[in-house]
């Protein structure tokens, strides 16, 4: 019996050129559907990319009980839940997964939601998320690959002391909380621009919530909340990446559909290496700039150099001259890309949480793999600026997060064409 596997095949060094139209964000748009558990009416959301996390979240969504309706690229969550576990072969694909206990919790006093997978990017624990739960009053047993959480009572409000940063756990605990009695306060939050989007989001509904996008979210528990229309923010990473493959090749590209504020500290370090940008509302235009000089990025939560740009500046950087230093801050295991840039051409050395690149002149096509979804995007932009033909294998990671990636890059000069073999 065979199995299709999916591949890009680049034929690369070619300028690219032109406009790209950035999709809705992937981060937003998972946690938005999440939330739309805790309505009592349907939930409307535009602009929803087609890509495979969104298409398993909602499946999801569809096993609990939702009924979902497609209009284009618009969204309807009809919240008709009547399923309250979540089973392993969904929840095992796509770590955002987890992101339904919190909902569950707050709305019907119980889930059962099986310990997420998705990239292989390094141990991600979900402790914050459960002392957070428990915080609030849920009671919570670990069971045959099962996290067992009861809210008989109802949730309570509290303070909340994050240990860390945590994106996921502050989006859980906010979802949560905003049917929970009384006030909670999230104390260290995340602030990256899809939190915002999402409190946004809970407050058309109904929530009240203040101080989302600083380290200190408070909010005040309501007891219902009703269905919205909304529509995402623009996709920050997707936007760096086109960045990243403008940059990589030297051309001029105008990048569409953008807030350029969430990408302050990327252009930042960019400009640092020598790249020039022109800035409107929202678009940015990358102007040929001639060899960038390197550049040491550290990786930070936001308003930081986030992580998931990481492999996109290291492909980048490996054109660079000079030596560059990439400190990854955040995951343990986010390096996994720079042996395949290495089969490339590339020149760099990892040491624990340290890559050191040593700058080429160029880099040459060859097959490599993609072991997750911006590592897969970091080979797709390295092929773009090589000589000769990169395949990328296992680029359905990059499908992950990405819609019509290889369309969006023909459409502005890129030799690129996806295809499905026999494995």
């Amino acid at each position: 019996m065979f199995v299709r596997e999916t591949q890009l095949v680049i034929r690369g060094n070619k300028k690219l050129s032109g406009k790209v139209k950035i999709s809705a964000a992937k981060n937003s748009v998972l946690k938005l559907l999440a939330a739309s558990i805790l309505a009592e009416t349907p939930v409307k959301i535009a602009d929803v990319p087609r890509i495979y996390d969104v298409l398993l979240m909602l499946e999801l969504l569809q096993h609990l009980g939702a009924h979902i309706n497609w209009n284009k690229n618009h969204v309807e969550v009809v919240p008709v839940f009547n399923h309250f576990h979540a089973d392993y072969d969904l929840v095992s694909k796509m770590r955002a997964s987890i992101l339904v206990l919190g909902p569950l919790l707050a709305r019907y006093g119980r889930a059962s939601v099986a310990l997420p997978g998705g990239c292989n990017i390094g141990h991600r624990k979900i402790d914050y998320h459960i002392r957070g739960l428990e915080a609030l009053g849920a009671i919570i047993e670990f069971e045959a690959g099962y996290i067992k959480a009861q809210a008989p009572r109802g949730l309570k409000g509290a303070f909340i002391d994050l240990p860390l940063p945590s994106v996921g756990a502050t989006e859980n605990l906010l979802m949560a909380a905003a049917l929970a009695q009384g006030t909670t306060v999230i104390e260290n939050a995340a602030r990256e621009p899809e939190i915002v989007d999402l409190a946004n989001f809970l407050k058309k509904m109904g929530a009240k919530i203040e101080g989302a996008g600083t380290s200190r979210i408070e909010i005040e528990g309501v007891s219902s909340l009703k269905g919205t229309d909304f529509r995402p923010i623009p996709d920050r990473i997707e936007a760096g990446t086109f960045i990243a493959a403008a940059l990589s090749t030297g051309s001029e590209l105008t990048i569409t559909n953008v807030i350029p504020e969430h990408l302050g500290f990327v252009l930042k370090k960019f400009e640092e290496a020598g790249a020039l940008f022109k800035i409107g509302k929202n678009w940015i235009k990358v102007l040929p700039s001639g060899r960038l000089a390197g550049v040491d990025i550290a990786t930070f939560p936001y308003p930081g150099f986030p992580t998931d740009l990481q492999p996109l500046a290291m492909a980048v950087l490996t054109l660079a001259e000079g030596i560059s230093v990439i400190t990854e801050n955040i995951f343990d295991n986010r390096f996994l890309h720079a042996d395949e840039l290495v089969r490339m051409g590339a020149k760099i050395e990892v040491t624990g949480k340290h890559a050191v690149i040593y700058g080429t002149e160029s880099l040459t096509g060859v097959p490599v793999r993609a072991m997750d979804l911006r590592g897969g995007a970091a080979l797709v932009v390295a092929g773009l600026a090589a000589s000769g033909i990169t395949i990328v294998h296992d680029a359905y990671h990059i499908f992950r997060g990405y819609e019509n990636f290889e369309e969006k890059l023909a459409s502005i000069g890129a030799d690129i064409e996806r295809v499905e073999v026999n494995a």
